[in-house]
Formats: C-alpha cells, structure tokens, sequence
C-alpha cells in the first residue's frame, strides 16, 4: 500500500523537535489532496524523513492522535482520519460584499472596546489623528464553540461615534462601517503572514505556545484614499487557508 508523503522541513534546534514535526505533519495532513493515501509511513520511516530519533517521532504522533487527526492500529501501522479537514478557507475574492460574506457565520465576542492613541506601527495610515477607537472581539464557530481568530480594530473615531455593541455582536466590521456607520468604502487592502502565537493568542485561541497562527492585517480606506479601519487579526492556522483569486479583466 502507498504511503502519504509528508512535506519536509527545516528543524529549529531553539524549538522542541518533537512540537515542530507534529505542526509540520499535521501542515501536510490538513493540506493533502483528496486522492492522496491516507497511511502514514511507519515510525522509523518518518523519524528519518525529518531527521529526528524515533522517540521523538513517537512524541510527534500521539500530539495528532491525540488530535483526532491520525488513528494507529497495532500491526497495521498509523492511519489518516479521513474526517481530518482544515476547515473553511477564508477567501479573498476582490469586493466588500464577498468580504462581508466570508466574516460572517460566527459567533462573536466582545472582549474590550475604548479609545487609544494612534499605534506607532499604524501611524502611517492614520497621519492625522492622535487617537483611535479600540474594538477587541473573539469569534468562535456557531457549530461547535471552537474559538476561531481574534480581531483587533483600530476606528477613525468619527465612525466610532455611529456604531453600537449590538452591531459589533452581529455584524462584520466591513459590514458595521458601510452600513451602521454609513462610510463610503473604495477598497480593502489585505496582508497575510505566517506567525507564531504569543500568550495571548493562545489563550484566546485555545492553541500551544508557539504554535502556527495566520497574521493578518486589513486596511479599509475611502474614495478619498483615507485609512477608515484597520483590522489585525490572528486565525488559527489549522483552521484557515487564504485563497486569492485574480480574474482577467
């Protein structure tokens, strides 16, 4: 029978080598194709495609049993769950209403709200203000309670005046500023990078230390080019991929 064949990496000696072959196998395995086998290779084999002791591969593989993600059967070897999934990708397809679709279908959370000066990492996308509206909430799936991702805004205050905590408990950001707060959004600027979770992050997220989280920064801007909202969210990252899509025109 054909094996899976998980992806390779480069181990970080300051990291357990144990957690960093776990995430990059559970990586392959949450990314893998349909038709792709669902048998791993046995223990010494995957101990020497990552160049690791077995025991440490042994450590590897209880964190995914553990999981729910593998299945191992004495003599028969150690199996793939085929119910593993990654979940529901997040898409940026290119307009505010997609945007808006892809926010919602989440139960959500506010954790804190209030004013702050402008962050020195943002000032360049608020170069006239002192202060910012603060909006901190958690979202977690309706379906199971699984926390998701949590957001930070930063809001033009002026916009901030308009909006209730009725509406951030309903509605996507996107979604509050163009229709609550009655902004006039001309386009959505979206960064995506690979991080890995701080303390809070992983409480929030119920996730280990350290483990890989999808960083993303959105910056929504009016027809005069002015920064209205920027967002900064941390998704976890065996529960999102981000799809991007360009059509000719």
């Amino acid at each position: 029978m054909t094996s899976f064949a998980p992806d390779s990496i480069v181990l970080n000696r300051k990291l357990p080598l144990w957690y960093q072959v776990s995430q990059s196998l559970r990586a392959s395995i949450l990314g893998r194709s349909a038709q792709d086998p669902l048998r791993l290779p046995t223990e010494e084999q995957l101990a020497g495609h990552y160049g690791v002791s077995v025991l440490t591969m042994r450590q590897a593989l209880k964190e995914l049993e553990d999981e729910g993600l593998i299945s191992r059967h004495r003599r028969r070897g150690t199996f793939i769950e085929p119910s593993a999934t990654r979940g529901t990708p997040v898409r940026l397809l290119g307009s505010v209403d997609a945007i808006v679709a892809q926010q919602s279908g989440m139960t959500t959370e506010l954790l804190d709200r209030g004013t702050v000066p402008v962050p020195a990492e943002l000032a360049e996308h608020f170069p006239d203000l002192v202060e910012v509206a603060t909006y901190h909430r958690l979202r977690s799936d309706e379906k199971t309670g699984e926390p998701t991702n949590h957001a930070r805004n930063y809001v033009r205050p002026e916009l901030a005046d308009r909006i209730d905590r009725e509406d951030l408990l309903r509605w996507p950001m996107t979604k509050v500023l163009r229709d609550v707060a009655g902004a006039d959004i001309s386009r959505i600027t979206d960064t995506v990078e690979a991080r890995l979770a701080d303390p809070e992050t992983a409480q929030l997220l119920n996730v280990p230390l350290l483990s890989p989280i999808l960083h993303y920064t959105g910056v929504t801007y009016d027809t005069c080019g002015r920064a209205l909202d920027v967002a900064v969210i941390h998704y976890r990252g065996d529960r999102f991929s981000f799809t991007v899509t360009l059509e000719a025109t």
